[in-house]
């Protein structure tokens, strides 16, 4: 059986390499990108500095399997050199190819890679703070083991945020919803408020920022637990509700939350009683966000048109802010009535 797939941006069909089809997000994709680079290279730089007054002159860098240190590193080399090694880093992977083929790999090559560079400029401070020479500096074997097991959650996390994870061919726009028996067709769109990323970005750099200052001891930690908490909490609930995608297949309707598609909902074809296209505004619905009102629910990212649909038994709506919403109400309400 071929399985055919339409979504909001793509009318042709793809090559044979399977690249992803481009569209709207790729902007962001690259503002978010180039602002990680940035923000890693800034806590190299600065985590020394900050501390220089309780540091030695020369920073012990590396450690050779015992406790005593056999390298150092004037500060201001300290602070520079892998600042310089992330940008070069950073712009190896950047180079141009095949836009499809190195975008989800230049996410899994930069973000462990980040942590793993600030994690261990952070374990170089920690480790030379309140030292008097160098020599004195020691490395906790915990402290490596610690790093590289959160490096391996981030190039997860990574992974799982770029790489998609079902089958994306996109063909021509269907110019009616007549579904043949046996044929299958799928339908994806997407909606992103980038105002609720730039929020999360901000609160998630903050919280790190004063998580590295409490793992390097430059801060009280009654001073810092509070501010780094609600930063984080702020930024995970901003990141989990900034983006939302739906999928209409065989299967029915999955919308789903945020980078990593959590939370998400999903309802059967039979479980579905109607479905249609309709424009709201966050004025209609009571503002942004995942909104309660006389309307039901709905997922306001931004105004227009929202896919809306009212299951089996409830007097309720819910409704999701998404491009091209007339197509996939049509595709779910075939699935319905061949259910």
């Amino acid at each position: 059986m071929d399985e055919d797939t339409t979504d909001k941006d793509t009318t042709e069909r793809a090559g044979e390499d399977g690249g992803a089809p481009t569209s709207g997000g790729g902007r962001s994709a690259r503002w978010g990108s180039a602002g990680y680079v940035v923000a890693v290279a800034a806590l190299l730089t600065c985590l020394p500095w900050a501390a220089h007054d309780r540091l030695p002159d020369r920073l012990a860098t590396h450690w050779s399997g015992g406790d005593a240190p056999d390298s150092s590193m004037p500060l201001w080399a300290a602070a520079l050199f892998p600042a310089g090694l992330w940008l070069l880093i950073a712009l190896g992977v950047s180079v141009r190819r095949r836009r499809s083929a190195i975008r989800p790999w230049r996410a899994i090559t930069l973000v462990p890679t980040g942590v793993i560079l600030v994690g261990a400029q952070a374990s170089v401070v920690r480790a030379n703070l309140d030292r008097a020479d160098w020599h004195q500096a020691r490395q906790p074997v915990w402290g490596i083991l610690l790093i590289l097991a959160l490096a391996a959650i981030a190039g997860v996390a990574a992974w799982r945020m770029t790489v998609p994870t079902g089958s994306a061919t996109p063909t021509t726009t269907l110019p009616e919803l007549d579904l043949p028996e046996g044929e299958r067709l799928v339908w994806f769109s997407q909606a992103t408020n980038p105002w609720l990323q730039l929020l999360s970005a901000a609160a998630v750099l903050i919280a790190a920022a004063t998580l590295l200052a409490l793992a390097v001891g430059l801060a009280s930690p009654a001073a810092l637990w509070p501010v780094c908490a609600v930063c984080a909490v702020t930024g995970l609930a901003c990141a989990a509700f900034s983006s939302v995608r739906a999928k209409v297949s065989e299967a029915g309707l999955e919308v789903a939350f945020g980078p990593l598609g959590w939370p998400a909902r999903h309802w059967s074809p039979a479980a579905i009683e109607s479905a249609r296209a309709e424009r709201r505004r966050p004025s209609q619905v009571g503002g942004w966000g995942f909104r309660l009102s006389g309307l039901g629910t709905t997922v306001m990212l931004r105004a227009g048109d929202c896919l809306v649909v009212r299951a089996r038994g409830r007097r309720t709506d819910f409704a999701v802010s998404v491009d091209d919403a007339e197509r996939g109400a049509a595709l779910l309400n075939a699935l319905r009535r061949r259910a």
